[in-house]
């Protein structure tokens, strides 16, 4: 704190500083309740889930309901397809996505900003106005109820472009003359300096997309017709149709679907902050 500060300055900054935590405790407790409140929820007897007052701490921690609620549906064959079309569908968008955004950041060609104008503009399309035609498009090649359909469509992704030109242009293009000296290919030069160079925001992307992919409800629900295609989302909104007013068991399936996100998000938190604050997005 500067010495020359009079008191009431000192006194001025710690009460914002003091309001600004309050704000933002006050948010962090908002938003944890409903999570908090499911965990409860999901560790309690059934004669325990209505009363009132609300118990938060139940005496008797029934651990049961999570097994009870993952045999009670193929949550298995579930988390299977969850894990693998996000896996498959993340890798493959990290690689179309650093091709197109190499391409729009460091190489000159012509229409290259107005390619990239029209590009942005395509996020002002709600996603529902595209379900229609891409429908039209699975049925002709014969993809309905496969996971071309829940893999091939979601390779690209505009926001993802963006994010990791801002990344590219960061770059200095003394770095590209350098690597021309050794007779570096544009892609060895994307793969092998540009990429390592850029690993917050890759990893920003990635995470983005793998809670997207985990996430996806309606696109899969109309692209599948066996439960042997169906990701965790629509096999919780299922099992909520067969499991009624069991609150005990739906929360503790709930808790179940979310925790990997959770502990994805707890491991890349560090990379996915930093990526969004190098990239100048706010």
């Amino acid at each position: 704190m500067n010495a020359f500060l009079s008191e009431r300055e000192v006194i001025g900054f710690w009460l914002r500083k003091g309001a600004t935590y309050a704000v933002l405790l006050g948010g962090v407790v908002a938003m944890s309740v409903p999570f908090l409140w499911m965990i409860s929820t999901s560790l309690k007897a059934p004669d325990q889930v209505k009363v009132f007052p609300p118990i938060w701490i139940p005496e008797v921690l029934h651990w049961e309901n999570y097994v009870i609620a993952w045999t009670s549906a193929p949550f298995n064959w579930y988390l299977f397809n969850s894990f693998f079309i996000a896996t498959v569908s993340t890798a493959l968008e990290l690689i179309t996505t650093a091709m197109a955004a190499y391409a729009f950041a460091k190489m000159d060609f012509f229409g290259k900003k107005i390619l990239f104008v029209l590009l942005l503009g395509t996020l002002m399309i709600p996603g529902e106005m595209l379900l229609i035609p891409n429908y039209i498009t699975i049925v002709k090649l014969s993809w309905i109820d496969t996971y071309y359909a829940l893999i091939v469509p979601w390779i690209v992704s505009v926001f993802g472009i963006f994010l990791l030109r801002q990344f590219f242009m960061s770059q200095p293009d003394e770095l590209w003359d350098a690597a021309q000296l050794d007779n570096c290919s544009r892609f060895r030069f994307l793969w092998q300096i540009l990429i390592p160079l850029s690993r917050p925001g890759l990893m920003t992307v990635a995470l983005f997309k793998f809670i997207g992919s985990w996430n996806a409800f309606l696109w899969v629900i109309i692209m599948t017709n066996s439960p042997e295609k169906r990701t965790l989302p629509v096999g919780l909104r299922n099992f909520t149709q067969e499991a009624g007013s069991l609150f005990e068991l739906l929360t503790a399936a709930s808790t179940l679907v979310i925790l990997p996100i959770l502990i994805l998000f707890f491991f890349t938190q560090k990379q996915f902050i930093e990526g969004i604050a190098r990239s100048g997005i706010r």
